[in-house]
């Protein structure tokens, strides 16, 4: 093969994954989506259309189908001092790629532009990721996602995978577990380590959750 068909080849081959890491997946259209439970609130990245968002209650827990990602809490789950929080997650398909989902907690003005929290995510990669939210801007706890065996991957014919995810706060240590293992540690400082607590799902995901326990000391 000639070097100039080569080479044309080779940046066909990668210009999806290209793509996809400059933003290119687009949002899903989501029926049913717009409104919530009584008493949760929401805030999509980038504050897309909340109409694109379903979350509702199913069973003992909820169910989120997304176009955009998204956080979800409500007014009275919040938490400071020493606790601990929990919940199941369910990815109930495969995404285009993986995406994570996860708990949020230590936040402050959720719903305006200059919200705060941090969050501690999985995917179905296997992988885990911590990183704080300042208004847009956002910064790394976790080196980057991070491989962990704790992590349940999700199952290659159907997509599925059901984790579980901690935090749990006392004095200056800050406890980051998977289906009941510590996967990271960290220090309270670099954390939100007081405010509201609840999910974030990233876009395209579909995921059951858990009702959030939250467990004060």
């Amino acid at each position: 093969m000639p070097r100039g068909s080569r080479l044309t080849l080779g940046v066909l081959l990668t210009l999806p994954v290209a793509l996809l890491a400059q933003g290119a997946d687009p949002n899903n259209a989501v029926a049913g989506g717009g409104s919530l439970p009584a008493g949760w609130r929401a805030h999509t990245d980038k504050n897309a259309p909340l109409a694109n968002v379903k979350f509702v209650a199913m069973g003992s827990g909820y169910h989120t189908t997304l176009g955009p990602a998204v956080i979800l809490w409500r007014a009275a789950d919040t938490a400071s001092g020493s606790y601990d929080i929990v919940a199941t997650f369910t990815q109930t398909k495969a995404p285009r790629h993986p995406e994570g989902y996860g708990l949020l907690f230590g936040g402050r003005d959720l719903a305006g532009v200059e919200q705060r929290y941090t969050y501690f995510l999985v995917r179905s990669d296997g992988t885990f990721l911590v990183k704080r939210r300042s208004g847009d801007s956002t910064s790394f706890v976790t080196p980057d996602w991070t491989p962990s065996p704790a992590v349940v991957k999700a199952d290659s014919a159907t997509g599925a995978a059901t984790n579980e995810l901690g935090v749990a706060v006392k004095g200056d240590s800050v406890r980051f577990l998977v289906n009941g293992k510590d996967v990271f540690v960290s220090k309270a400082a670099n954390v939100d380590a007081a405010g509201l607590v609840g999910y974030r799902v990233n876009h395209n995901l579909d995921v059951h959750v858990t009702a959030l326990e939250v467990h004060r000391f």
